[in-house]
């Protein structure tokens, strides 16, 4: 065990193993192997114990990552483990799918010669050991508060919600169209980032402590919005967002052009088990086929990876900037490389090829050009420049955006952004119906799972104290009419 921190000077940085190509390339598990004890202790001690910790700031929950790394390096797992759950929910899962090379890991002290510390590897190890070790127990209330709160949405925000206000007291309700817990980390993630064993050991957990889950419920067409406001004390709308942005032009809507979120889910729920309507028919399986997909996020990397198990001719990625500006997670792009991927740079989808399904994209080449209003590089195409790639399947990976709430619940008087995301206070995560909030990507626009845990944490807490503060309110009018 090290006897001191600091030793980013004698130790070089080290990841858990990968396993080999041609073995991941052939099944959905996941691909790194995880730290034993002296890897995780050498590995944790590199941190610089900085003054100011730029991965701590840079992490959306502000997790208190210098003191769980040192706690580890002395091989006091148990109590790294109560330190990196006191701001985090899930930290098994913000371990596996956090891209940490643009959060915690790319804000670093430590010089770039040295590399930084490996800090989601060890985040992992941390609690799959205290999982394994009997350590994390559920979040049980000293006392029950009496009241009550229904949560539409079972994703992270949601999950995340309902373990803080189930540990306040508070008994609380989940409600989930789909037919399990977990929402994107369930259908929309690949097991080879994240086996769904994870989450649904997180579910039984969550159960043990109390929570309710309602799956199946679609709120609105199932359940009415009014009578679930009915039900409880509060409301809380975490549904995120799931309708993928479309791309127009010539054969736009011929057969074999799909969404990467119905593809993925697919997948996912094939992996599962499930029986899934055009998996099986070939029009959402990639076996045998030139695949190409647009976009250049995480998404996107979920879903080339995916094509290469499934056991695609080949698979190209379409991006209609470079690498430097590609929004998705630089390890998942080597890792999806290192798996036969090839990435066609600053190419944009022009029009679509094929008579009764899709044979090929026609794409145009682009060049970076002034910044725009937002700050990125504008990307205008190379006149003269236009390639066809052979596709017998496209994958659309361009984005989601939110559906119409107002509408799907049948509530008008919910306010929404002119980007049809659900309005709040965002000091107090108030929606404009009172006691209802909301939290997560339906209301900051699709982003990360570290975000939605952060949100769905912050919103837990205004809803306490809103519901303190009316429930103070309405003991002193009944205290008044006794009187």
């Amino acid at each position: 065990m090290p006897d001191r921190m600091l030793q980013f000077v004698r130790l070089p940085q080290e990841t858990p193993p990968k396993r080999d190509v041609a073995t991941r390339r052939a099944d959905f598990d996941e691909i790194y192997r995880r730290f034993d004890i002296p890897h995780a202790s050498a590995q944790a001690s590199r941190c610089s114990q900085c003054g100011v910790p730029f991965c701590s700031i840079h992490c959306p929950l502000s997790n208190h990552i210098p003191d769980w790394l040192k706690l580890t390096a002395e091989g006091r797992l148990e109590e790294a483990y109560e330190v990196s759950s006191a701001t985090n929910n899930f930290p098994e899962i913000c371990g596996r799918i956090c891209p940490q090379d643009r959060l915690c890991e790319g804000n670093c002290v430590i010089e770039k010669g040295f590399e930084s510390v490996t800090i989601g590897a060890v985040e992992r190890f941390i609690t799959d050991t205290a999982f394994e070790r009997g350590w994390v127990r559920p979040a049980r209330p000293r006392a029950e508060l009496g009241g009550s709160v229904g949560i539409i949405g079972a994703g992270p925000a949601g999950l995340a919600a309902a373990e803080q206000l189930r540990r306040l007291g508070y008994a609380v309700h989940v409600y989930d169209r789909h037919d399990r817990v977990g929402g994107l980390m369930i259908y929309g993630i690949p097991n080879f980032k994240l086996e769904k064993e994870i989450v649904l050991r997180r579910r039984r957990l969550l159960e043990e402590a109390g929570i309710v889950f309602h799956t199946g419920v679609d709120v609105g067409p199932g359940l009415s919005f009014a009578d679930l406001r009915a039900r409880h004390d509060a409301v809380l709308i975490a549904t995120g967002v799931y309708v993928a942005r479309d791309i127009g032009g010539p054969g736009a809507g011929l057969p074999g052009i799909v969404p990467a979120l119905s593809y993925l889910i697919a997948s996912n729920r094939t992996g599962l088990g499930d029986t899934v309507p055009g998996f099986a028919e070939g029009t959402l399986d990639a076996r045998g086929k030139d695949v190409v997909v647009i976009g250049g996020g995480d998404t996107a990397m979920d879903c080339v990876r995916t094509a290469v198990r499934q056991g695609a001719a080949s698979v190209r990625c379409l991006y209609r900037r470079d690498r430097a500006n590609m929004p998705g997670s630089m390890r998942e792009v080597r890792n999806a490389e290192e798996e036969g991927v090839e990435f066609v740079w600053l190419s944009a989808p022009e029009a679509f090829l094929g008579d009764a399904r899709v044979s090929g994209v026609r794409a145009v080449r682009m060049h970076l050009g002034l910044p725009d209003a937002s700050g990125r590089q504008s990307v205008e195409p190379v006149e003269g420049s236009h390639f066809s790639l052979p596709a017998d399947l496209v994958v659309k990976a361009l984005g989601f955006d939110p559906e119409d709430l107002p509408g799907a619940f049948g509530e008008d008087a919910l306010a929404v952004s002119r980007w049809g995301t659900v309005k709040v206070d965002h000091r107090s995560f108030m929606t404009s119906l009172p006691g209802v909030f909301a939290a997560g990507d339906i209301v900051r626009g699709a982003s990360l799972v570290v975000w939605a845990i952060r949100d769905g944490r912050d919103a837990a807490a205004q809803m306490h104290a809103w519901m303190r503060q009316n429930a103070a309110v309405q003991n002193a009018a009944m205290q008044v009419a006794a009187e």
